[in-house]
């Protein structure tokens, strides 16, 4: 039985967030409803939580974030033929027009009209129901849990990486920062056969985590001079790739003064300022390529076949575990306690 009413985690204003009662959503003929599982706290969820806005978009009323979630199919749509109840379900979130250019193209995640969980005015899935448009849905294998089906979000960010960068077995990587898209672009390297995958963070923990999770070895910049160590780790040869994913303002020169001639540097990571300087006559007589990133397209299926293979672990950045009524101190310690946290997830049904 599907009740009339459901908890919801609600961002009234930015630092003030409760649980209120909210109508389960009504679906369409082409959506199913989905009981929320599990769900992650992104590095967007604390921005909104703390500041009510990211660039353009702006919490001006009461918003339900959270957008990296699975669950179970509870109701189907009379169109919907490609989910059942029962089914479960990895969710991904943004869904495009499927009409423009960008979406006959395959390049959906540049739709204008992109509709996407969590991003103002539109509702996230902090709750125990969410709608959604059911080609939007990727049905779970029976040896992928809910949590690894949560967590294609963000691994998607890492594989979709992968792809602008022309990532391939041979290159040699450096990620730049190490919270959950860092350490998720690890595990998409290592999707993409990459075996010499080097990082950066100045957080002890992440350091350590990195190297658990595959990394070859693991640079404190605060500490050490990045390219002597790169230089020292791959015996001169340098790297061919960096995925920037920390968004610090230094991190982006150095990434294109650090890559090697003829390199290729993403940039993942959104940093405070709209400009930053970077040496232009190195992109330039170095031949490097530079590609921003939004989001991701077209990774989904990929992913989920990905995480059969036993040595890839996304699971292991789950560090805390909340249900939905925490859902205060689940927030706090992701926006707080960057020592220690990196993924939090959260429990709508418990």
């Amino acid at each position: 039985m599907i009740p009339g009413v459901m908890e919801a985690a609600v961002l009234n204003k930015p630092m003030d967030i409760e649980l209120k009662q909210v109508p389960v959503p009504g679906i369409k003929e082409d959506e199913a409803l989905i009981r929320v599982h599990c769900i992650g706290v992104c590095g967007s969820d604390v921005h909104y939580y703390e500041h009510g806005r990211i660039g353009r978009y702006v919490v001006e009323k009461p918003i339900i974030l959270g957008h990296e979630l699975a669950g179970e199919v509870v109701q189907v749509g009379a169109g919907v033929t490609n989910v059942s109840v029962g089914d479960r379900v990895a969710v991904e979130p943004g869904v495009a027009c499927g009409r423009c250019e960008y979406c006959k193209s395959g390049r959906y995640n540049l739709c204008p009209d992109v509709v996407f969980m969590a991003t103002p005015p539109v509702d996230g899935a902090w709750a125990e129901y969410v709608a959604v448009r059911s080609d939007f849905l990727f049905q779970l294998p029976d040896g992928i849990s809910f949590e690894q089906g949560a967590l294609l979000e963000p691994l998607s960010v890492g594989m979709h990486a992968m792809i602008r960068g022309r990532v391939n077995p041979s290159d040699r990587l450096l990620v730049t920062g190490l919270g959950p898209i860092g350490l998720l672009a690890i595990q998409a390297a290592k999707i993409y056969g990459v075996t010499e995958i080097y990082a950066t963070d100045i957080v002890p923990f992440r350091q350590d985590l990195a190297i658990e999770m595959g990394a070859t070895a693991v640079i404190n910049p605060a500490k050490e001079d990045l390219k002597e160590r790169i230089a020292e780790l791959t015996s001169g040869r340098g790297v061919t790739v960096i995925v920037e994913s920390s968004g610090n303002g230094r991190a982006i020169p150095d990434a294109l003064t650090t890559v090697n001639r003829g390199g290729r540097v993403v940039l993942v990571g959104m940093p405070a300022a709209k400009e930053i300087p970077v040496d232009i006559n190195t992109i330039i007589d170095g031949e490097i390529d530079v590609y921003g990133l939004f989001r991701y397209a077209n990774t989904y299926p990929s992913a989920i076949q990905a995480l059969g293979r036993s040595d890839i672990d996304v699971e292991r950045v789950i560090t805390h575990k909340y249900a939905l009524k925490d859902i205060q101190e689940a927030v706090e310690v992701a926006r707080t306690e960057k020592e220690t946290s990196i993924k939090v997830m959260i429990y709508p049904q418990l």
